[in-house]
């Protein structure tokens, strides 16, 4: 005996009275129909009508409706329609074929299978050639490197610069709270970031942190503070922990900013032996900085608020002073592995964020 989509929905109904939920009342159904039972989106669509106190179980009539909606043509109608426009709602559907909104669920759920969700933020847009950049990068760190086996790796430093802000508001996921059924749903004032704040440059290698350098009385990094004030206090800091190599086979590793690839940066560089790491255009996400440490420092500080940019910054110095140094190591040996995530996926970003 085949049941009818009236009979599904008296069942529905029966459950919807019975105080179940709709994903409940498509868990019984699948349960004693198996394939045969309503979709879920079918389900949540006949309890938003009995919600709304409707009592009828028939399909609601409208001029110049079709007897049936979910036609071949209507469906790939529908196909085209979001292929041409990738965003449109529901209820354009609804108006570009002149039926109701129950029969486009159907239409997009049950035939095309398609569900709306948030375009994933990248940081650029990347062209093939700066696809290809990152991918022949990779596999020249891989080969040179010994994909991080190599004893070279203890050698290199990699750092960046990043505002820590004295209030920074905490993140959506960093706000979850268990709830009680009896209880109100908790809110919480959207707050936006302080406007003081501290640029600070960080330095680590594979051993651990190196220096930590907040950029005082200027406004942005350039050349000449990067040259004078941040690379020697960071060099000092590794002569001490090196006193009979002192700088002799460090590799530096930054990224690509203008105070990083000034022609002065390069010529002090020639001056003190050390030598440079490339890293790819557009790459935070092959950044040691980027995609570890800044992130882990930043968790620990939003949500909470300090009397000043130096106060954030003195806790964030306590935070780095707390990274156990295999944490530093095991950054490292995920950058490699990055590398041949970034080579598998043709040097596309790979991250979920």
């Amino acid at each position: 005996m085949e049941l009818s989509q009236r009979d599904f929905r008296v069942m529905i109904f029966y459950d919807f009275k019975r105080g179940f939920s709709y994903t409940e009342c498509h868990e019984n159904l699948v349960k004693t129909f198996g394939e045969g039972a309503p979709s879920k989106s079918t389900i949540n669509f006949w309890f938003n009508e009995f919600k709304r106190g409707r009592h009828t179980f028939e399909d609601e009539h409208r001029s110049g409706r079709p007897v049936e909606a979910t036609t071949p043509e209507n469906i790939d109608r529908v196909r085209q329609l979001i292929k041409d426009h990738r965003n449109i709602t529901k209820r354009e559907l609804e108006e570009a074929l002149g039926v109701g909104s129950g029969m486009v669920e159907t239409i997009l759920h049950d035939h095309l299978g398609v569900r709306k969700i948030a375009s994933r933020w990248i940081p650029h847009l990347l062209s093939n050639e700066q696809k290809q950049l990152r991918v022949d990068w990779c596999r020249f760190m891989l080969n040179k490197f010994d994909h991080g086996r190599s004893r070279r790796v203890w050698d290199i430093v990699t750092g960046d610069e990043t505002w820590i802000y004295s209030y920074d508001p905490e993140m959506k996921q960093q706000s979850t709270v268990w709830v009680f059924d009896d209880e109100q749903l908790p809110t919480k004032v959207t707050r936006s970031r302080s406007a003081a704040k501290q640029m600070v440059a960080v330095f680590f290698s594979r051993r651990g942190l190196v220096a930590a350098v907040p950029l005082v009385e200027q406004k942005t990094v350039n050349a000449e503070w990067y040259c004078t004030i941040c690379l020697p206090a960071v060099f000092d800091k590794l002569q001490e922990t090196r006193p009979g190599t002192g700088l002799r086979g460090i590799l530096l590793h930054h990224d690509n900013a203008p105070a990083h690839t000034a022609a002065q940066t390069i010529d002090f560089l020639h001056t003190t032996g050390v030598q440079l790491v490339s890293h790819p255009p557009y790459s935070p996400d092959l950044a040691p900085c980027d995609f570890y440490l800044f992130p882990e420092i930043k968790k620990r500080l939003r949500g909470k608020r300090y009397e000043s940019a130096n106060a954030a910054v003195a806790v964030m110095n306590d935070i780095l002073d707390d990274i156990p140094k295999e944490n530093f190591s095991k950054c490292f040996e995920k950058w490699f592995d990055r590398m041949d995530k970034c080579i598998h996926v043709d040097g596309c970003y790979f991250e979920k964020q």
